[in-house]
């Protein structure tokens, strides 16, 4: 198989590889479509997220959809012809993290496109048969790909207990602030108020789910809860000075390994601050919510690109009005990718793809 390849000194390369085999519990999968991750382009630019560190070649992404076309012993054969979005995650079902049903933390996992584990960036790939989730007829490869950020968003307000009514304030409108608008607008959060410091992405946030956007530094109201979405200590800050008393926030944004935040101000009004690592057991409300239309997720593709594209694909996120990058690992080239202006501009159904 055709796999983009990763080298510690930054260079990408188009390399063939072996076809991998499914073990036993496990499913072969041709992958379709596989949507580009900051954290992609972080590895690619720096070399390293925190303590995973590139120091081999390293295939990337963990945003991937396909279909099942072979299995392991104990699989059904009757899987084989499945559209699937994969869930990148093999923890160990026997540490107490996965028994407890938070195997999202378990300490022995293995995650696509994490330093030394592969990822998605390639023709086929493997996963554990309960990890690679069956796509209902009408979802787009594009949104089950993206079932992966979607998750993300789906875990953070699940922890900030968003529900009917509710209001949120939600730090950063790239992808993953995205995705936290409209699940809280999907949740029945009536007033979702975006803050970003960039005009243009501002104006996509009221395209995806946000009843108001401001920039940094805007006095909002007091708020039920605030989703940090991106990493940046004085939004936090300022994110948990809008939290009502007994209010909820939530940090997924990955930015400085430590901040200084205001301790009397969580302690005095009983905040409840706690953080989100990936997610666990969301893939069935991430679907729902497309198949219902209530998440719009191929409205956010703002380009689309080959195997031999990949570094395009990264860097598109430089791009104004750029959301969201999606690679077709089976296609050497794609032929027209839009810019993000085009596709912003287009309506909902010229902007939706089967990729």
């Amino acid at each position: 198989m055709r796999a983009s390849v990763l080298y510690p000194d930054g260079r990408l390369t188009v390399e063939e590889r072996p076809i991998p085999v499914a073990g036993p519990g496990e499913v072969l999968i041709r992958v379709s479509a596989v949507g580009v991750c900051g954290s992609d382009a972080h590895y690619v630019r720096h070399g390293r997220i925190g303590d995973h560190v590139v120091t081999g070649p390293l295939i990337l992404g963990h945003e991937a959809a396909g279909e099942i076309v072979g299995v392991g012993a104990g699989v059904p054969a009757e899987r084989v012809g499945e559209r699937v979005s994969i869930e990148p995650q093999t923890p160990d079902p026997s540490s107490d993290e996965s028994l407890r049903g938070d195997y999202n933390l378990c300490p022995h996992m293995r995650f696509y496109a994490t330093p030394p584990v592969d990822g998605a960036l390639c023709e086929f790939v493997i996963i554990g048969a309960g990890f690679a989730h069956p796509v209902p007829d009408g979802v787009s490869d594009d949104a089950a790909a993206l079932c992966e950020p979607l998750s993300v968003g789906i875990a953070a307000v699940r922890k900030a207990d968003l529900g009917m009514g509710d209001s949120v304030l939600i730090s950063g409108a790239g992808p993953i602030g995205l995705m936290c608008a409209q699940v809280a607008r999907a949740s029945g959060a009536t007033r979702i108020v975006v803050s970003e410091p960039d005009e243009l992405r501002r104006d996509i946030a009221t395209r995806f789910g946000a009843t108001r956007v401001v920039a940094p530094g805007t006095a909002v109201d007091q708020v039920d809860a605030f989703i940090d979405a991106s990493g940046v200590e004085a939004a936090v800050v300022a994110g948990l000075g809008a939290v009502r008393p007994a209010g909820r926030v939530v940090l997924v944004g990955m930015g400085a390994d430590a901040m200084t935040l205001p301790v009397t101000v969580i302690q005095n009004r009983e905040i409840v601050l706690t953080g989100v690592f990936r997610y666990a057991n969301t893939w069935a409300t991430a679907l729902s919510l497309i198949v219902s239309g209530r998440v719009d997720l191929d409205g956010m593709v703002t380009g689309r690109f080959g195997l031999e594209d990949v570094r395009a694909a990264l860097d598109a996120d430089r791009v104004p009005g750029s959301i969201k990058a999606v690679v077709h690992p089976g296609i050497a080239h794609v032929p027209s990718t839009p810019d993000a202006t085009t596709a912003m501009s287009a309506s909902p159904t010229t902007r939706g793809c089967a990729l």
